[in-house]
Parts: C-alpha cells; sequence; structure tokens
C-alpha cells in the first residue's frame, strides 16, 4: 500500500475527510473543486482553528523556509558574513529569479569564498516572466543562481563555511547542515522526525512528512518564542525583520506572499510551498498556519490563506481593498478575458 492510501484510509478511520475549501467557476457554473485542510496553533501547542486531518503527515516543501533559516542566523553565520535584510529574506524565500534575486546572491556567494558552481539546487528558467524572457532573448543559458531556492542554499552554504564544515554535499541528510536543520524541526514542531517519511524536494534537500499541526505549532514558536532558548528567540526576531523589510526577496513581482507582506508588514508573513501547502507567520496573535490543498493547487492554497488572514481579522478593509482579486483570482481565457473565479467556498470552514 502507498503512502497516500495509507493516509487516506487511516484518516477514513478516524472518521475525517478534508473538507471541500476552494471552488473555481466558470461562467454561472462551479466546474472544479480543491479539499483541503489546516490548523493555527499558539506557541503551547493548542489548535485555535482547524479544519479536515490536521494530523496526517505532509511535507511541507519550500513552506518552511523561514525555520530553516534559523540555523544561519543562530550559528552566528549570518553577523560573521555581514549579512543584512535582503539576504536573510532570500534564505525564506522561492524567488521568481529576478534580476535583483540572482544578483544579490550571486554577490552573497562571492562574499563566502563561494559560487554559483557550489549551489547543489541545480538550474531552471526564472519564474517570472518577464525575467525568463529576458534570460532567454540574451542568449544566456539559467543557472543555479536563477533557481528559486538559491538563496536558501546560500544560507546553507553560509552556515557550512562559518562552522569549518564541507560544502560539498550539503544537501544531503547526513551533511551536518541538514542535520542540525532537523535538530530545529523537531524542537520547533515539537515531534520526533527521526523515523518521518523522507523524501528529496525539488531542489536536492531532504523534506520530511511533518503533521500540519505540529507545522503550525512551529511556526507559532516563529511568531512568539518566548519558550525557546535565547539565541533562538533572537534568530526568530531576526528572521521576521528581514521577511518584513524584505518581501519582494521573499518571492518577487505581483506575487501573492510578497503582496500579502507588502501591505500588513509584520503583522502577516506567509510563505508558499510546491503542492498546495502555505505558512503563516502571525507575531501580534501569536499564532501560526498551516495549511494543504489536497491536489497540490497552489491557486487553492493562496486563496485559503488569504480566507484565514481575514477571519483572524489580519486582513483590515483597507488591506482586503487593496488586494483585490488576489483573494479571489479570476480565471481568464486566451484573450485575457475573466470568465470565472477562485474562491472560497460559501460554506468554508474558516
Amino acid at each position: 500500500m502507498n503512502d497516500a492510501s495509507s493516509h487516506s484510509r487511516a484518516a477514513e478511520s478516524r472518521g475525517i475527510t478534508d473538507p471541500i475549501v476552494v471552488e473555481v467557476t466558470r461562467g454561472p457554473m462551479v466546474e472544479s473543486w480543491h479539499r483541503g485542510a489546516f490548523a493555527v496553533s499558539d506557541p503551547d501547542g493548542k489548535i485555535v482553528l482547524h479544519a479536515g486531518d490536521f494530523e496526517r503527515p505532509v511535507y511541507p516543501r519550500s513552506a518552511i523556509k523561514p525555520l530553516q533559516a534559523l540555523a544561519l542566523v543562530e550559528t552566528g553565520a549570518a553577523e560573521a558574513f555581514a549579512l543584512g535584510d535582503a539576504e536573510i529574506a532570500l534564505a525564506c524565500a522561492s524567488h521568481g529569479g529576478e534580476p535583483r534575486h540572482v544578483d544579490t546572491v550571486a554577490a552573497w556567494l562571492a562574499r563566502i569564498g563561494c559560487g554559483p558552481a557550489d549551489l547543489e539546487c541545480g538550474a531552471h528558467l526564472p519564474s517570472n516572466e518577464s525575467a525568463m524572457v529576458a534570460l532567454l532573448k540574451s542568449g544566456r543559458d539559467p543557472s543555479a543562481l536563477h533557481n528559486n531556492c538559491s538563496g536558501k542554499h546560500s544560507g546553507f552554504l553560509s552556515v557550512a563555511r562559518h562552522l569549518g564544515q564541507p560544502t560539498a554535499g550539503y544537501i544531503k541528510f547526513e551533511h551536518p547542515v541538514q542535520q542540525r536543520i532537523l535538530g530545529i524541526l523537531e524542537s520547533m514542531a515539537g515531534c520526533e522526525l527521526g523515523a518521518a517519511p523522507r523524501g528529496t524536494d525539488g531542489c536536492g534537500i531532504p523534506t520530511l512528512g511533518i503533521p500540519l499541526g505540529n507545522i503550525a505549532l512551529a511556526m507559532a514558536r516563529l511568531a512568539d518564542p518566548a519558550d525557546q532558548p535565547e539565541p533562538r528567540q533572537a534568530a526568530a526576531a531576526r528572521i521576521r525583520r528581514a521577511m518584513a523589510a524584505e518581501p519582494f526577496m521573499v518571492a518577487g513581482s505581483g506575487r501573492f506572499c510578497t503582496r500579502v507582506m507588502e501591505l500588513t508588514g509584520a503583522k502577516a508573513l506567509i510563505k508558499g510551498g510546491a503542492e498546495g501547502v502555505y505558512c503563516g507567520i502571525l507575531p501580534e496573535l501569536g499564532l501560526g498556519i498551516a495549511l494543504k490543498v489536497d491536489d497540490g493547487a497552489g491557486r487553492g492554497a493562496e486563496v485559503v490563506m488569504g480566507q484565514l488572514l481575514r477571519r483572524l481579522g489580519v486582513l483590515g478593509e483597507g488591506e482586503i481593498e487593496r488586494l483585490g482579486s488576489a483573494l479571489a483570482p479570476p480565471v481568464l481565457n486566451r484573450a485575457g478575458l475573466a470568465v470565472g473565479e477562485v474562491r472560497g467556498v460559501a460554506d468554508s470552514p474558516f
């Protein structure tokens, strides 16, 4: 039996079916639905809002980059290499490969005595359309600098350099950098992960199966780390400050998480990941959010995050108005005309 079937049957045995959280319309009819689950936790692990099977393990993918960036700050690597808000935000980023992203990563690598060849994340075209077109027109090939995870990987290399550890193979589960991050995840999420399901993320690092409720707890502890050791409290504050100061670096032009953070500042620090995962850090409320749309649709995950931010009062009327269609994106035809929308369902569990 595969893992998906096992999780599905385990959920069924508990009488849990993930609810429909998002619907996609075309004209007057609902054409598609997205099911999903979410958890909102406080730093003590109390789940204050939830829907669906939030106890099942999911691969959190890039949504937990702010947690992984803790290693960069609390080891002293960020200070040793004089990293600013832009670099620390990039360590938390899934960036679009725009020029400022790429140039900042290149300069960062040079500062630590590394180069693009030291990145083990692989190369791909920029996800930002304008940057992709410009690169193709230039006749240049994409490099690892354009990889959306190049900032996170530069953070890993910085930790290895600072601690005198090998840079080659830093993506392997057994490498000291990844083992350090494993310990951080276990401490912040409040669970043992040594025997957790383990896969390989798109950028090559390990990704571990963690229940949504525990991911939400980890985010809540980033939001309010009062029960953590002082170095981690300081590291969490540094990461929050960088994400709030440099939202463009976390994603890029027009991206949902960048737009939300540009409007809310430090009130809502949010980060998406592949396969419909999204996480949120809400410092003023001392809460953390973790969600997953079952079919892996990012369009659904963004709508759910927007709905949760509204439900929790993080988005005020002015912010809702300024975000506009980002909270219920239009479905466009090839001529660019709106023919439907992606929206929360009327009887949503939010």
